[in-house]
């Protein structure tokens, strides 16, 4: 069905237009793996999440991600109108990320003759979304083959990155992926930022379209993540223990500032904090990360916190809110983050976050009121927001009743509505074309 053939959305603001079926383009991580390590982390959750909201809304998703093993079946059903299909492109098994781009055109038409099985089965597909710059090349191209909508989610900037990180950029094509972003922006019907930091980010980098880049901030379960027992929690965690606990989540790699982390607590402990520990959950993330877990452990022995420092494999989501609550603070010292749902699931578990204030955390981290907001890589500054709660047992129990209250705004039942009104503005209006 063409889009001047489907029928017109009510003109009422909050009414969304009855989109019956979604294809959602996951192709480097599938939202069934699990977050923390390799290239599984937030995007992973917000697929998985966002994509199980709309399916109880009465919205069917597909989710198409590339095949990484032989094990996997087909097609999995999650649950009801909700489906995770694994296309073949290239070998089946793990592909590094900075690889992928060469299996994209592969992974396209893998997609496009399974959305031409379903569609006999199951009726056409209404719009495509796709999340990351990857998944981005195969919804451009099918957007323009099927004459569908495509809504678009990038996770991260690979400019944004690149004034944070500039050493991880591609020596070999440091223009690909940019280019590859403007150009999927630039024929994209709605991209998707999660704060006005993003859309700012999104027009001033990459020359968006405003009127086409509307806020869906992010949700967190909060039948999972809410605020518990400490004592309880750190029974369930292994990490019964004196002394005030830190948490890092998150996987391991320079971006995300583990070692900021670790020095915060050395700074800590040479303040008389000395009964200080903190935990890192997570694993080596990108082709740096092995060498990036190697460094981070030398480091926790020169400054001699061997046995203040402990290192966790990633764990299930569902089960980090037993880490969050038995955590005196979440650090999240990323040095670019488009959200930053760690800081999210950490105060919705009544935690206290100390975060660098960079993209999605600013607006997340109330400063002073749910935590604190520090300079990237500023270790004093770090000390100084958790010293301030440990110091304050008033400020400690005021920071995290806040922390949870803020919250409580969020939730993926309200980041589905609200994708279902941008779903009905487009069907308002005519396709963007590559100019």
């Amino acid at each position: 069905m063409k889009p001047s053939e489907r029928p017109v959305a009510s003109s009422h603001r909050y009414a969304a237009w009855d989109m019956q079926r979604l294809a959602v383009l996951s192709m480097h991580t599938s939202p069934l793996a699990q977050p923390g390590s390799g290239d599984g982390g937030g995007m992973n959750v917000y697929v998985k999440e966002l994509t199980s909201s709309l399916a109880r809304a009465g919205v069917a998703c597909d989710v198409y991600t590339r095949a990484y093993s032989a094990a996997l079946p087909p097609t999995i059903e999650v649950e009801p109108g909700f489906r995770v299909h694994h296309i073949i492109a290239g070998p089946v098994s793990a592909v590094p990320k900075q690889q992928l781009h060469g299996l994209v055109e592969e992974f396209t038409e893998g997609v496009a003759a399974r959305m031409e099985v379903l569609e006999d089965l199951d009726g056409p597909v209404d719009a495509i979304h796709a999340n990351y710059w990857l998944s981005g090349i195969a919804g451009h191209t099918l957007k323009h083959r099927l004459d569908l909508p495509l809504v678009s989610t990038f996770h991260t900037l690979d400019r944004v990155k690149a004034e944070a990180t500039p050493e991880d950029l591609d020596e070999a094509e440091p223009q690909r992926r940019p280019l590859a972003e403007a150009s999927i922006i630039a024929c994209s019907d709605a991209v998707l930022a999660s704060c006005q930091v993003e859309v700012d980010q999104l027009v001033e980098l990459y020359g968006a379209d405003p009127e086409r880049v509307p806020i869906v901030a992010p949700g967190v379960d909060h039948a999972f993540f809410s605020p518990g027992d400490q004592h309880q929690a750190r029974l369930a965690t292994g990490l019964v223990g004196a002394g005030p606990l830190l948490l890092f989540v998150g996987r391991i790699q320079p971006l995300k500032g583990v070692d900021v982390a670790i020095r915060t607590l050395g700074e800590l402990h040479s303040r008389g904090f000395s009964d200080a520990r903190l935990v890192i959950i997570g694993g080596p993330s990108g082709p740096g990360g092995d060498r990036e877990v190697a460094m981070l452990r030398r480091l926790v022995g020169e400054l001699g916190l061997e046995g203040q420092t402990t290192f966790v494999p990633p764990q299930r989501h569902e089960l980090l809110s037993s880490y969050y609550r038995a955590a005196d603070c979440t650090l999240v010292p990323s040095m670019s983050e488009s959200f930053g749902l760690v800081a999210l699931e950490a105060a919705a578990c009544g935690t206290p976050v100390v975060a660098s204030a960079v993209g999605g955390l600013t607006s997340l981290v109330d400063d002073s009121l749910t935590g604190f907001l520090v300079e990237p890589r500023d270790v004093a500054g770090f000390a100084d927001g958790v010293a301030r709660l440990w110091d304050d047992p008033v400020l400690m129990a005021s920071v995290r009743a806040a922390a949870g209250r803020r919250a409580g705004d969020y939730t993926w039942a309200s980041a589905a509505a609200a994708l279902q009104v941008v779903y009905a503005g487009l069907e308002q209006r005519q396709l963007v074309e590559c100019g």
